[in-house]
């Protein structure tokens, strides 16, 4: 999105010495955080960058700044920020900013427990036992993986899939009662609703951090890290006068969560049909890959994003609604872009690593061969 003026003027020149003396003090950051340090909120300032951005970054700020006024370190961040943050950017995220501040300030939750995230309340007894127990064999006894990289599992208590669909319906008629615009969890859907908006994003970053991670540290080590540190949770339905299927893709996560939260038709499987690195997205099927999966209410499945999936398409008379929640680390998608080597997890890269050590052996032994045979007609 363009910012209007943007590139219009250029900055005034400045002599070495000055500019070396900017540069120095805004990039004085320290290393460590002050955890100690009680930082500052920023919500009544008028400013490019959020409140809870300044307020994390300033736990970082050097000693000298600590003190200072919030006006003085509010400036001091927001030029370190706008090194690396466009303006385009930083208008966007003020735009969403002033979007969720309405629905805080307007909206109320049918169920306030979003926000505690009870796990007692919210978890099937056996799904708690076996997160606290952390270990392979617990998880197992409560996961089945029909499929390798495909685990599934019940986690949710069943009045949790009614008071979902309640708040979401709840949702839509406030906003169709206030006028507001409802974002779409992609640019095809007509009713979907990313749940992160009206309050439950608290509960899903709870959910993710201490119940989702302790599983993929153990199955999928490769692409969650030390923590995942960014989700994106919603809600869709497709089916009669909803939302068609998206068909085959890959998520925008390193790891996801699809919970069938009601269905009212038999069959619709979702087919699983190979994990691809970025570079591999496009590549062929292989009949190795696939897997055809009948999703049933009240089942969650666990899956790498990058693993290609997508459902039938339903018929007129069929009903789905699903949560997802995609979980995110942007370390794993920073170190990928310096990976030379072939990723295990993709498996488009396992058969040309294959391929590569077929052709490797080939060539030795074919270089065996006409040594040996020179030796006998010497």
């Amino acid at each position: 999105m363009a910012v209007e003026g943007e590139g219009a003027s250029q900055p005034p020149v400045t002599t070495t010495a000055a500019a070396t003396t900017t540069e120095r003090a805004i990039a004085r950051l320290s290393r460590f955080p002050n955890m100690e340090h009680i930082c500052d909120n920023y919500g009544d300032l008028k400013l490019e960058f959020s409140s809870s951005v300044l307020s994390s970054l300033e736990k970082y700020l050097p000693p000298e700044m600590l003190t200072a006024n919030r006006e003085a370190k509010a400036k001091f961040m927001s030029d370190i920020l706008r090194k690396y943050i466009s303006r385009s950017e930083c208008f966007i995220a003020k735009l969403r900013n002033n979007y969720w501040q309405r629905i805080n300030s307007e909206y109320k939750p049918l169920y306030r427990g979003w926000c505690n995230f009870d796990p007692e309340l919210f978890l099937l007894p056996a799904f708690r036992n076996a997160i606290s127990e952390n270990t392979e064999e617990s998880f197992r006894r409560i996961i089945s993986e029909p499929f390798p990289g495909v685990l599934v599992f019940q986690m949710f208590q069943p009045d949790f899939f009614e008071k979902l669909i309640l708040e979401v319906e709840n949702f839509r008629k406030w906003a169709h009662e206030t006028n507001f615009p409802i974002r779409r969890p992609n640019k095809t859907s007509k009713h979907g609703v990313i749940l992160d908006d009206f309050g439950l994003d608290i509960m899903f970053k709870k959910l993710m951090e201490d119940f989702i991670f302790p599983i993929c540290k153990v199955f999928f080590p490769e692409v969650c890290g030390a923590m995942f540190d960014s989700h994106y949770g919603f809600f869709i339905e497709n089916g009669e006068d909803k939302d068609a299927e998206l068909g085959c893709r890959v998520d925008d996560s390193e790891i996801t969560l699809d919970v069938c939260l009601r269905k009212q038709f038999e069959g619709g499987e979702i087919s699983f049909v190979g994990t691809r690195c970025q570079k591999h997205y496009e590549t062929n099927i292989k009949p190795e890959e696939v897997f055809r999966y009948y999703h049933t209410q009240g089942q969650a499945i666990l899956h790498r994003g990058r693993h290609r999936h997508g459902a039938r398409a339903t018929t007129a008379s069929c009903y789905r609604a699903n949560m997802i929640l995609w979980c995110r680390n942007s370390l794993f998608r920073e170190m990928e872009t310096y990976e030379k080597e072939f990723p295990g997890w993709c498996g488009q890269c396992a058969h040309e690593k294959k391929e590569k050590e077929s052709q490797s052996l080939a060539a030795k032994r074919k270089g065996m061969i006409r040594i040996v045979g020179g030796g006998k007609a010497q």
